[in-house]
Protein backbone atom coordinates (compact mmCIF):
# COMPACT_ATOMS: atom_id res chain seq x y z
CA UNK A 1 0.00 0.00 0.00
CA UNK A 2 2.68 2.27 0.50
CA UNK A 3 4.15 1.71 -3.27
CA UNK A 4 0.85 3.25 -4.10
CA UNK A 5 0.97 6.32 -2.00
CA UNK A 6 4.28 6.79 -2.94
CA UNK A 7 2.83 7.09 -6.87
CA UNK A 8 -0.20 9.11 -5.69
CA UNK A 9 2.28 11.64 -4.39
CA UNK A 10 4.61 11.70 -7.21
CA UNK A 11 1.41 11.83 -9.42
CA UNK A 12 0.82 15.16 -7.56
CA UNK A 13 3.98 16.39 -7.46
CA UNK A 14 4.34 16.14 -11.18
CA UNK A 15 0.53 17.45 -12.06
CA UNK A 16 1.49 20.26 -9.93
CA UNK A 17 4.87 21.14 -11.79
CA UNK A 18 2.80 20.31 -14.63
CA UNK A 19 0.22 23.75 -13.33
CA UNK A 20 3.01 25.80 -12.52
CA UNK A 21 4.52 25.33 -16.11
CA UNK A 22 1.40 26.01 -18.33
CA UNK A 23 0.92 29.00 -16.04
CA UNK A 24 3.70 30.48 -16.93
CA UNK A 25 3.83 30.01 -20.41
CA UNK A 26 0.64 30.75 -21.32
CA UNK A 27 0.33 33.70 -23.91
CA UNK A 28 -2.04 36.47 -23.83
CA UNK A 29 -4.39 34.88 -25.59
CA UNK A 30 -4.02 31.95 -23.22
CA UNK A 31 -2.46 29.23 -26.16
CA UNK A 32 0.77 27.60 -26.00
CA UNK A 33 3.66 27.65 -28.36
CA UNK A 34 4.43 24.59 -30.36
CA UNK A 35 7.64 24.10 -27.90
CA UNK A 36 5.86 24.62 -24.65
CA UNK A 37 2.44 22.58 -25.82
CA UNK A 38 5.07 19.36 -26.91
CA UNK A 39 6.83 20.04 -23.49
CA UNK A 40 3.29 20.29 -21.53
CA UNK A 41 1.85 17.25 -23.12
CA UNK A 42 4.88 15.21 -21.58
CA UNK A 43 4.28 15.95 -18.17
CA UNK A 44 0.54 15.44 -18.51
CA UNK A 45 1.79 12.13 -20.07
CA UNK A 46 3.76 11.22 -17.40
CA UNK A 47 0.65 12.05 -14.76
CA UNK A 48 -1.55 10.00 -17.16
CA UNK A 49 1.22 6.89 -16.57
CA UNK A 50 1.20 6.85 -13.16
CA UNK A 51 -2.48 6.92 -12.42
CA UNK A 52 -2.58 3.90 -14.50
CA UNK A 53 -0.10 2.46 -12.38
CA UNK A 54 -1.91 3.30 -9.17
CA UNK A 55 -5.18 1.80 -10.68
CA UNK A 56 -3.16 -1.35 -11.69
CA UNK A 57 -1.83 -1.80 -8.06
CA UNK A 58 -5.04 -1.15 -6.37
CA UNK A 59 -6.38 -3.99 -8.43
CA UNK A 60 -3.74 -6.17 -7.67
CA UNK A 61 -4.63 -5.14 -3.49
CA UNK A 62 -7.92 -5.87 -3.77
CA UNK A 63 -7.22 -9.16 -5.79
CA UNK A 64 -4.88 -10.08 -2.80
CA UNK A 65 -6.91 -9.16 -0.08
CA UNK A 66 -9.62 -11.16 -1.70
CA UNK A 67 -7.14 -14.44 -2.30
CA UNK A 68 -6.08 -13.96 1.41
CA UNK A 69 -9.30 -14.32 3.08
CA UNK A 70 -9.48 -17.70 5.17
CA UNK A 71 -11.07 -20.91 2.89
CA UNK A 72 -12.59 -22.91 5.63
CA UNK A 73 -15.17 -21.81 7.97
CA UNK A 74 -14.49 -21.54 12.30
CA UNK A 75 -16.06 -24.15 14.13
CA UNK A 76 -18.31 -21.65 16.56
CA UNK A 77 -20.78 -24.07 17.29
CA UNK A 78 -20.39 -26.08 21.07
CA UNK A 79 -19.66 -29.41 21.47
CA UNK A 80 -23.02 -30.15 22.68
CA UNK A 81 -24.40 -29.24 18.99
CA UNK A 82 -25.97 -31.18 16.64
CA UNK A 83 -23.68 -31.70 13.48
CA UNK A 84 -24.62 -31.29 10.50
CA UNK A 85 -27.05 -28.80 10.36
CA UNK A 86 -24.77 -26.65 8.19
CA UNK A 87 -23.88 -28.80 5.68
CA UNK A 88 -24.17 -26.80 1.69
CA UNK A 89 -26.34 -28.78 -0.67
CA UNK A 90 -27.06 -28.37 -4.35
CA UNK A 91 -24.62 -26.27 -6.22
CA UNK A 92 -22.90 -24.78 -2.94
CA UNK A 93 -22.16 -28.56 -2.06
CA UNK A 94 -18.39 -30.02 -2.13
CA UNK A 95 -19.57 -32.68 -4.31
CA UNK A 96 -21.00 -30.84 -6.73
CA UNK A 97 -18.22 -28.39 -7.00
CA UNK A 98 -15.80 -31.51 -7.59
CA UNK A 99 -17.99 -33.14 -10.42
CA UNK A 100 -17.99 -29.46 -11.92
CA UNK A 101 -14.52 -29.20 -12.35
CA UNK A 102 -13.96 -33.15 -13.42
CA UNK A 103 -16.24 -32.69 -16.14
CA UNK A 104 -15.00 -29.39 -17.46
CA UNK A 105 -11.62 -31.09 -17.31
CA UNK A 106 -12.90 -34.15 -19.00
CA UNK A 107 -12.80 -36.72 -16.25
CA UNK A 108 -16.38 -37.69 -17.23
CA UNK A 109 -17.53 -40.53 -14.92
CA UNK A 110 -21.13 -41.91 -14.42
CA UNK A 111 -20.98 -40.06 -10.84
CA UNK A 112 -19.69 -37.11 -12.07
CA UNK A 113 -22.85 -37.11 -14.78
CA UNK A 114 -25.16 -37.57 -11.86
CA UNK A 115 -24.11 -35.41 -9.30
CA UNK A 116 -24.28 -32.41 -11.67
CA UNK A 117 -27.88 -33.37 -12.72
CA UNK A 118 -29.18 -30.47 -10.06
CA UNK A 119 -27.08 -28.21 -12.07
CA UNK A 120 -27.88 -29.11 -15.65
CA UNK A 121 -28.63 -26.55 -17.85
CA UNK A 122 -31.17 -26.68 -21.12
CA UNK A 123 -28.80 -26.34 -23.50
CA UNK A 124 -26.64 -29.48 -22.36
CA UNK A 125 -23.99 -26.78 -20.12
CA UNK A 126 -23.95 -26.95 -16.74
CA UNK A 127 -25.01 -24.18 -14.10
CA UNK A 128 -21.15 -22.91 -12.13
CA UNK A 129 -21.04 -23.99 -8.28
CA UNK A 130 -22.37 -21.03 -5.86
CA UNK A 131 -18.72 -20.12 -4.57
CA UNK A 132 -17.27 -19.99 -8.38
CA UNK A 133 -20.20 -18.03 -9.63
CA UNK A 134 -19.27 -15.04 -6.30
CA UNK A 135 -16.05 -14.97 -7.89
CA UNK A 136 -16.95 -14.49 -11.42
CA UNK A 137 -19.25 -11.91 -10.00
CA UNK A 138 -16.48 -9.95 -8.06
CA UNK A 139 -13.84 -10.45 -11.17
CA UNK A 140 -16.82 -8.65 -12.91
CA UNK A 141 -16.73 -5.87 -10.56
CA UNK A 142 -13.16 -5.63 -11.38
CA UNK A 143 -13.47 -5.34 -14.86
CA UNK A 144 -16.69 -3.32 -15.28
CA UNK A 145 -16.95 0.12 -13.16
CA UNK A 146 -20.71 0.31 -14.05
CA UNK A 147 -21.08 -2.97 -11.37
CA UNK A 148 -18.67 -0.62 -8.65
CA UNK A 149 -21.37 2.36 -8.81
CA UNK A 150 -24.80 1.25 -10.17
CA UNK A 151 -27.28 -1.03 -8.26
CA UNK A 152 -26.90 -4.66 -9.11
CA UNK A 153 -29.72 -7.37 -8.00
CA UNK A 154 -30.20 -11.02 -8.92
CA UNK A 155 -33.07 -12.64 -10.17
CA UNK A 156 -33.88 -16.36 -10.11
CA UNK A 157 -36.57 -16.07 -13.52
CA UNK A 158 -38.43 -13.66 -15.36
CA UNK A 159 -39.11 -10.55 -16.12
CA UNK A 160 -38.81 -7.86 -12.62
CA UNK A 161 -41.19 -4.94 -12.16
CA UNK A 162 -39.47 -2.01 -10.56
CA UNK A 163 -41.72 0.92 -9.24
CA UNK A 164 -40.96 4.18 -9.99
CA UNK A 165 -42.14 7.69 -9.23
CA UNK A 166 -43.54 9.24 -12.54
CA UNK A 167 -44.78 12.19 -10.77
CA UNK A 168 -45.03 13.60 -7.17
CA UNK A 169 -47.76 15.41 -5.59
CA UNK A 170 -47.35 18.99 -4.10
CA UNK A 171 -48.80 20.81 -1.03
CA UNK A 172 -51.38 24.05 -1.84
CA UNK A 173 -52.49 27.10 0.15
CA UNK A 174 -55.84 27.11 0.63
CA UNK A 175 -58.57 29.19 2.26
CA UNK A 176 -59.63 28.83 5.80
CA UNK A 177 -62.21 25.96 5.85
CA UNK A 178 -61.40 25.63 2.12
CA UNK A 179 -60.81 22.74 0.40
CA UNK A 180 -57.80 20.92 0.44
CA UNK A 181 -57.06 20.09 -3.21
CA UNK A 182 -55.92 16.25 -4.49
CA UNK A 183 -52.29 15.79 -4.97
CA UNK A 184 -51.15 12.38 -5.11
CA UNK A 185 -47.83 10.08 -6.40
CA UNK A 186 -47.89 8.57 -9.69
CA UNK A 187 -46.36 5.64 -9.99
CA UNK A 188 -44.65 3.64 -13.43
CA UNK A 189 -43.19 0.49 -13.90
CA UNK A 190 -39.46 -0.44 -15.71
CA UNK A 191 -39.25 -3.93 -16.45
CA UNK A 192 -36.02 -5.37 -16.36
CA UNK A 193 -35.60 -8.95 -17.93
CA UNK A 194 -32.70 -10.64 -19.01
CA UNK A 195 -30.11 -10.77 -22.66
CA UNK A 196 -28.04 -13.32 -22.91
CA UNK A 197 -24.20 -12.66 -22.90
CA UNK A 198 -22.12 -15.27 -24.27
CA UNK A 199 -18.44 -16.48 -25.23
CA UNK A 200 -15.57 -18.98 -25.95
CA UNK A 201 -12.70 -19.75 -24.15
CA UNK A 202 -9.90 -22.12 -25.36
CA UNK A 203 -7.58 -24.31 -23.81
CA UNK A 204 -5.07 -26.07 -25.15
CA UNK A 205 -4.86 -30.08 -24.35
CA UNK A 206 -1.60 -30.37 -23.02
CA UNK A 207 -2.05 -27.35 -20.88
CA UNK A 208 -5.53 -28.60 -19.56
CA UNK A 209 -4.03 -31.89 -18.69
CA UNK A 210 -1.35 -29.95 -17.13
CA UNK A 211 -1.71 -30.54 -13.49
CA UNK A 212 -0.22 -26.89 -12.25
CA UNK A 213 -2.49 -24.72 -14.90
CA UNK A 214 -5.60 -23.51 -12.94
CA UNK A 215 -8.38 -23.72 -14.99
CA UNK A 216 -10.22 -22.06 -12.38
CA UNK A 217 -8.29 -19.06 -12.77
CA UNK A 218 -8.10 -18.77 -16.15
CA UNK A 219 -11.70 -19.10 -17.35
CA UNK A 220 -12.46 -16.40 -14.22
CA UNK A 221 -10.25 -13.88 -15.72
CA UNK A 222 -10.88 -14.77 -19.27
CA UNK A 223 -14.62 -14.69 -18.68
CA UNK A 224 -14.29 -11.30 -16.42
CA UNK A 225 -12.41 -9.39 -19.57
CA UNK A 226 -14.77 -9.90 -21.96
CA UNK A 227 -17.89 -10.20 -20.49
CA UNK A 228 -17.02 -7.28 -18.57
CA UNK A 229 -15.84 -5.42 -21.53
CA UNK A 230 -19.12 -6.72 -23.47
CA UNK A 231 -21.16 -5.39 -20.42
CA UNK A 232 -19.93 -2.11 -19.76
CA UNK A 233 -20.45 -1.45 -23.55
CA UNK A 234 -23.98 -1.93 -23.24
CA UNK A 235 -24.47 -0.27 -20.07
CA UNK A 236 -23.13 2.88 -21.43
CA UNK A 237 -24.30 2.65 -25.47
CA UNK A 238 -26.66 -0.39 -25.59
CA UNK A 239 -29.74 0.40 -27.45
CA UNK A 240 -32.56 -2.11 -25.61
CA UNK A 241 -32.68 -3.96 -29.05
CA UNK A 242 -31.21 -7.50 -27.69
CA UNK A 243 -28.82 -6.08 -24.92
CA UNK A 244 -29.27 -3.65 -21.98
CA UNK A 245 -30.52 -0.19 -22.32
CA UNK A 246 -27.54 2.03 -21.84
CA UNK A 247 -27.13 5.46 -19.73
CA UNK A 248 -26.44 7.12 -22.89
CA UNK A 249 -29.50 5.85 -25.37
CA UNK A 250 -31.72 8.44 -26.83
CA UNK A 251 -34.86 5.99 -25.48
CA UNK A 252 -34.53 5.06 -21.86
CA UNK A 253 -31.05 6.83 -21.28
CA UNK A 254 -30.31 9.93 -18.70
CA UNK A 255 -31.53 13.00 -19.88
CA UNK A 256 -29.45 16.23 -21.76
CA UNK A 257 -28.39 18.92 -19.31
CA UNK A 258 -26.40 21.16 -21.45
CA UNK A 259 -25.26 21.16 -24.80
CA UNK A 260 -21.70 22.59 -25.68
CA UNK A 261 -21.39 25.80 -28.03
CA UNK A 262 -18.59 24.01 -29.58
CA UNK A 263 -18.58 20.17 -31.69
CA UNK A 264 -14.89 20.26 -30.63
CA UNK A 265 -14.38 21.77 -26.80
CA UNK A 266 -16.32 21.93 -24.30
CA UNK A 267 -16.12 24.73 -21.24
CA UNK A 268 -15.70 25.53 -17.70
CA UNK A 269 -19.09 27.26 -17.63
CA UNK A 270 -20.71 24.17 -19.47
CA UNK A 271 -18.90 21.72 -16.66
CA UNK A 272 -20.66 23.60 -14.25
CA UNK A 273 -23.70 24.50 -16.03
CA UNK A 274 -23.73 20.04 -16.25
CA UNK A 275 -23.10 20.00 -12.56
CA UNK A 276 -26.40 22.52 -11.72
CA UNK A 277 -28.96 20.53 -14.32
CA UNK A 278 -28.96 17.61 -11.65
CA UNK A 279 -31.04 18.15 -8.79
CA UNK A 280 -28.99 18.66 -5.89
CA UNK A 281 -30.56 15.31 -4.34
CA UNK A 282 -28.78 13.39 -7.00
CA UNK A 283 -25.43 15.53 -6.89
CA UNK A 284 -24.60 14.11 -2.97
CA UNK A 285 -23.84 10.77 -4.64
CA UNK A 286 -22.82 11.70 -8.24
CA UNK A 287 -20.14 10.82 -10.48
CA UNK A 288 -18.54 12.19 -13.42
CA UNK A 289 -17.74 9.27 -16.29
CA UNK A 290 -15.97 10.51 -19.27
CA UNK A 291 -13.37 9.18 -22.31
CA UNK A 292 -9.73 9.37 -21.35
CA UNK A 293 -9.12 12.25 -24.28
CA UNK A 294 -12.02 14.14 -22.48
CA UNK A 295 -10.12 14.36 -19.07
CA UNK A 296 -7.39 14.95 -21.12
CA UNK A 297 -9.12 18.10 -23.03
CA UNK A 298 -10.42 19.59 -19.82
CA UNK A 299 -6.97 18.54 -17.61
CA UNK A 300 -6.18 22.82 -18.48
CA UNK A 301 -9.37 24.29 -17.52
CA UNK A 302 -9.33 26.45 -14.14
CA UNK A 303 -12.54 27.08 -12.03
CA UNK A 304 -13.41 31.14 -10.74
CA UNK A 305 -10.85 30.89 -8.03
CA UNK A 306 -8.28 29.73 -10.12
CA UNK A 307 -7.97 26.18 -9.19
CA UNK A 308 -7.47 23.88 -11.65
CA UNK A 309 -10.88 22.14 -12.21
CA UNK A 310 -9.17 18.39 -12.46
CA UNK A 311 -8.37 17.36 -9.26
CA UNK A 312 -5.68 14.57 -8.75
CA UNK A 313 -6.31 12.12 -5.17
CA UNK A 314 -3.28 11.35 -3.20
CA UNK A 315 -5.44 9.49 -1.06
CA UNK A 316 -5.25 5.51 -1.50
CA UNK A 317 -8.54 4.27 -2.67
CA UNK A 318 -9.93 7.76 -3.36
CA UNK A 319 -10.09 8.89 -6.86
CA UNK A 320 -9.27 11.69 -8.47
CA UNK A 321 -11.87 14.85 -8.53
CA UNK A 322 -13.74 16.97 -10.55
CA UNK A 323 -15.85 20.14 -8.97
CA UNK A 324 -15.41 17.88 -5.78
CA UNK A 325 -17.51 14.63 -7.32
CA UNK A 326 -15.18 11.58 -8.08
CA UNK A 327 -14.34 11.10 -11.82
CA UNK A 328 -14.24 7.78 -13.56
CA UNK A 329 -13.23 7.47 -17.28
CA UNK A 330 -14.68 4.40 -19.67
CA UNK A 331 -13.36 3.35 -23.07
CA UNK A 332 -17.03 2.99 -23.86
CA UNK A 333 -17.72 6.98 -23.29
CA UNK A 334 -17.69 8.58 -27.00
CA UNK A 335 -14.65 11.42 -27.97
CA UNK A 336 -14.92 14.44 -28.40
CA UNK A 337 -16.53 15.01 -31.67
CA UNK A 338 -19.85 16.81 -33.19
CA UNK A 339 -23.36 15.61 -31.74
CA UNK A 340 -21.04 13.15 -29.60
CA UNK A 341 -22.22 12.57 -25.49
CA UNK A 342 -18.98 13.09 -24.01
CA UNK A 343 -19.64 13.63 -20.01
CA UNK A 344 -22.23 12.12 -18.06
CA UNK A 345 -22.75 13.44 -14.18
CA UNK A 346 -25.34 11.82 -12.32
CA UNK A 347 -26.27 9.18 -9.29
CA UNK A 348 -25.80 5.51 -11.02
CA UNK A 349 -27.62 3.88 -8.15
CA UNK A 350 -30.58 4.90 -10.08
CA UNK A 351 -29.17 2.33 -12.79
CA UNK A 352 -30.00 -0.96 -12.32
CA UNK A 353 -28.03 -4.27 -13.14
CA UNK A 354 -30.23 -7.40 -13.01
CA UNK A 355 -27.93 -10.35 -13.08
CA UNK A 356 -30.25 -13.97 -13.88
CA UNK A 357 -28.76 -16.37 -11.15
CA UNK A 358 -26.65 -19.16 -12.30
CA UNK A 359 -23.92 -18.68 -15.04
CA UNK A 360 -23.35 -21.48 -17.43
CA UNK A 361 -20.32 -23.42 -18.86
CA UNK A 362 -20.27 -26.14 -21.54
CA UNK A 363 -17.03 -28.05 -22.51
CA UNK A 364 -16.80 -28.54 -25.96
CA UNK A 365 -14.92 -31.49 -27.47
CA UNK A 366 -15.16 -31.91 -30.67
CA UNK A 367 -15.41 -28.51 -32.03
CA UNK A 368 -11.49 -27.22 -31.59
CA UNK A 369 -10.22 -31.08 -32.06
CA UNK A 370 -8.17 -30.25 -34.58
CA UNK A 371 -6.13 -28.15 -33.67
CA UNK A 372 -5.66 -29.59 -30.45
CA UNK A 373 -7.45 -27.31 -28.27
CA UNK A 374 -11.16 -27.76 -25.92
CA UNK A 375 -13.78 -25.22 -25.81
CA UNK A 376 -15.31 -23.43 -23.37
CA UNK A 377 -19.15 -22.22 -23.98
CA UNK A 378 -19.66 -19.63 -20.95
CA UNK A 379 -22.54 -17.78 -20.76
CA UNK A 380 -24.36 -15.35 -18.30
CA UNK A 381 -28.22 -13.83 -18.64
CA UNK A 382 -28.39 -9.58 -17.52
CA UNK A 383 -30.10 -6.88 -18.24
CA UNK A 384 -29.56 -3.02 -17.37
CA UNK A 385 -31.91 -0.15 -17.53
CA UNK A 386 -31.59 3.77 -15.80
CA UNK A 387 -34.96 3.60 -13.38
CA UNK A 388 -34.62 7.43 -13.41
CA UNK A 389 -33.70 9.28 -16.27
CA UNK A 390 -33.45 12.16 -14.12
CA UNK A 391 -30.53 11.16 -12.01
CA UNK A 392 -28.68 11.31 -14.95
CA UNK A 393 -27.39 14.47 -16.94
CA UNK A 394 -25.24 14.35 -19.88
CA UNK A 395 -22.89 17.37 -22.00
CA UNK A 396 -23.42 16.29 -25.38
CA UNK A 397 -21.84 18.30 -28.01
CA UNK A 398 -22.98 20.33 -30.78
CA UNK A 399 -24.18 19.31 -33.78
CA UNK A 400 -21.71 20.17 -36.84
Amino acid sequence: MSKILELREKRAKVWEAAKAFLDSKRGNDGLLSPEDTATYEKMEAEVIALGKAIERLERQAAIDLELSKPLNIPITDKPTSISGNNEKTGRASDEYRQSFWNMMRGRRKYDVHNALQIGEDTEGGYLVPDDFERTLVEALEEENIFRQIANVITTSSGDKKIPVVASKGTASWVDEEGQIPESDDSFAQVSIGAYKLATMIKVSEELLNDSIFNLEQYIAKEFARRIGAKEEEAFFIGDGSGKPTGILADNGGGEIGVTAASATAITLDEIMDLFYSLKSPYRRNAVFIMNDSTIKAIRKLKDNNGQYLWQPSVTAGTPDTIINRPVKTSAFMPAIAAGAKTIVFGDFSYYWVADRQGRVFKRLNELYAATGQVGFMATQRVDGKLVLSEAVKILQQKSA
